[in-house]
């Protein structure tokens, strides 16, 4: 009897020991979403404090507690890049139960902490379509912490927090004037049939390399503001002076919205001005109207407003940037995509979209970085950070290589191009302007960009049966460092002419 009550006696402490652990568990798992999260000026800390260390930041290698704070910073708001490849295409099946095997994670967990739920309603706000990710709300910390251990996500996000919310310095307009300039007399020359050519075309010979290619049959992808709705010459008159049977795209992608479920789009017409720049350097007619000509006078373009100014640091903006990209990549006759915006760190899902362009063969041109008072401490800007791209910075015309005073440089950078004058940093290349009979100087890593989209569409144009890797090659061999690399300028700047014989 005495042995029986003893095994009895063992048994109840055993039962409860487990049950106070497992009530234990429960409560460090609620403390934890209970724990305040860090301020947006904390997290924003770290961020720099990795960039400024590393030169690169990325959200994969952020601890849990930290991705959910930004999460709770940013209208919890998170993007779940699944599958090992970023694409769906690869394997649609495993990519969907993959996706419905998340979200069911994720219900489960969140079943006591996100409203929605309780509402009965999804936690899902959209996904990738042709790309392995999805955008959820959550709530609890736990969901973070399951995500990170799970084999089958790639990555996690706080896609709905914004840096530069949290710096005085930043400005929600970054890169947008449309005010018109006047343009100093030595700064461009003149062309038939009565157009002005800027003054920084001819460092790349631009001009010669006219007489072998003007970009006609080549479509250019332009991913930016969108282009301006007075100005004709990205309008009813992109086909003007010796700029024909060529056509212009307008669309837009970006939801001008705070709101992470708003789908409602403010349409193509930009109301930035770095957009409609960046057009008109990279394909604006070889007019008679006594304006600027773009790069690739005969090309095609494509434009897409999917941003509302040049820094991608807002959800929409995100979504915008990644859904233009995979649609510019489901277009055949799309070579080339021209990108003079970008962020300070990595963003999965515009990632996701470019290795997915970048697998149908586009050549995508990305801006190196145009420094801010709130950007200067960054080197190469994402997305030309990445491999899939082709980096482009400005420097001066001064001898030898001098980046200009707002441009980036390193050792990512693919190419130069001379867009300042070394002794006066206002007079940059020379392009029409947002309003009709208006011209600008444009400048900083957007110019160079543009310019070597444009550069590229020349030489597409003259060898139009020839792939990414040998436009590519042939850009290489014709640039000034060629065949050697430089640590900060790559292969420094192209001889367009050179291109295309």
């Amino acid at each position: 009897m005495k042995k029986l009550n003893l095994l009895g006696i063992l048994i109840s402490i055993l039962i409860l020991f487990g049950c106070n652990k497992n009530d234990g568990t429960k409560e460090n798992s609620q403390e934890k979403s209970m724990k305040k999260p860090l301020s947006g000026q904390e997290i924003n800390n770290i961020i720099r404090a990795t960039l400024e260390k590393e030169g690169d930041f990325n959200w994969t290698k952020a601890d849990a507690f930290v991705i959910w704070s930004a999460v709770m910073n940013g209208g919890n708001v998170l993007t779940i890049g699944f599958e090992t490849s970023p694409y769906a295409e690869v394997n649609p099946k495993m990519a969907l139960d993959t996706k419905n095997e998340i979200i069911s994670l994720i219900t489960k967990t969140e079943k006591n902490s996100t409203e929605a739920l309780r509402k009965g309603e999804s936690i899902l706000i959209a996904e990738g379509k042709e790309l392995n990710f999805i955008d959820v709300f959550i709530a609890d910390i736990e969901t973070i912490e399951k995500l990170k251990s799970n084999s089958k996500v790639r990555y996690i996000e706080p896609s709905g927090y914004n840096y530069f919310a949290y710096e005085p310095m930043a400005k929600s307009d970054s890169g947008c004037d449309t005010a018109p300039e006047t343009i100093n007399s030595g700064d461009y020359t003149t062309a038939t049939p009565g157009c002005q050519v800027s003054w920084t075309y001819a460092k790349h010979n631009i001009p010669s390399a006219w007489n072998y290619s003007t970009g006609s049959g080549v479509t250019v992808g332009l991913i930016d503001t969108g282009v301006s709705s007075e100005q004709s010459l990205l309008g009813s008159s992109f086909n003007q002076g010796y700029s024909s049977g060529r056509t212009i795209l307008k669309y837009g992608v970006f939801v001008d919205s705070v709101w992470p479920w708003s789908t409602t789009t403010d349409g193509p017409n930009d109301k930035c001005g770095h957009g409609t720049l960046m057009a008109a350097t990279l394909a604006g007619p070889r007019n008679n109207r006594n304006m600027p000509v773009g790069v690739a006078y005969n090309c095609n373009l494509i434009a897409y407003r999917a941003t509302g100014d040049v820094v991608l640091n807002g959800y929409h903006e995100q979504r915008g940037v990644s859904r233009a990209i995979t649609e510019l990549a489901n277009r055949s006759e799309v070579r080339v995509i021209s990108m003079s915006i970008g962020h300070i760190f990595s963003v999965g899902s515009i990632s996701d979209a470019i290795q997915y362009a970048y697998s149908k063969g586009k050549m995508i041109v990305a801006a190196g970085g145009t420094s801010t008072t709130f950007t200067n401490f960054v080197g190469v800007i994402f997305p030309a950070s990445m491999s899939e791209t082709v980096a482009v910075t400005g420097i001066t015309d001064a001898a030898g290589f001098n980046e200009c005073d707002v441009c980036h440089k390193g050792s990512k950078i693919d190419f130069t191009v001379i867009m300042q004058r070394s002794y006066d940093s206002n007079r940059r290349s020379v392009s029409f302007g947002f309003y009709e009979n208006t011209r600008n100087y444009v400048g900083g890593s957007s110019v160079a960009t543009a310019t070597t989209a444009g550069i590229a569409a020349l030489i597409w144009g003259k060898y139009p049966t020839w792939t990414r890797a040998q436009v590519l090659e042939k850009m290489k061999q014709s640039a000034s460092y060629y065949p050697s690399r430089h640590s900060d300028f790559g292969w420094g700047s192209i001889n367009a002419l050179a291109a295309v014989q």
